[in-house]
């Protein structure tokens, strides 16, 4: 994939260009909040995303810094599990700030309810559990690649 080629020193405009793609937010979305961490289970996420375009954003992703793609046991080591790394966990607030956003405007949101409700009354504690997770989910590969 050829390297995107910086138009601007903004840094509203360097944001949009790592994670300015709503298939980028998605992705980050589903492994930073839902837990999913393989091609598979991005795949399948509600949106539907197609093949190509996956491959595509995982492949920014890697580039970009955000994530790490470790290769699986199974499958004869061709699956990959993606990881976040702190670049990407850097990015929850503005994750979280989204979901408030739309919970607040949009009648029709699938955010759950508790999370909704917890996100308003504790965000820095959600945010707080959130790194640690995300965390977790990125030393985990440090850890296997010991």
């Amino acid at each position: 994939m050829r390297r995107r080629r910086r138009r601007s020193d903004c840094p509203i405009h360097f944001g949009l260009e790592v994670f300015g793609d709503p298939w980028i937010l998605l992705i980050l979305r589903d492994l930073l909040l839902k837990g999913r961490s393989t091609f598979s289970d991005f795949l399948h996420a509600e949106e539907g995303i197609a093949t190509n375009v996956l491959a595509d954003r995982l492949t920014r992703l890697e580039q970009d810094g955000l994530v790490v793609a470790d290769r699986g046991a199974g499958g004869g080591g061709r699956a990959r599990r993606y990881r976040p790394t702190s670049k990407a966990i850097d990015l929850l607030p503005v994750l979280l700030e989204i979901i408030a956003w739309s919970a607040a405007y949009d009648p029709a949101t699938a955010a759950e309810p508790a999370f909704v409700a917890r996100l308003r009354s504790d965000r820095a504690g959600l945010e707080r559990d959130l790194r640690d997770q995300a965390a977790a989910l990125a030393s985990a590969t440090t850890q296997e690649e010991s």
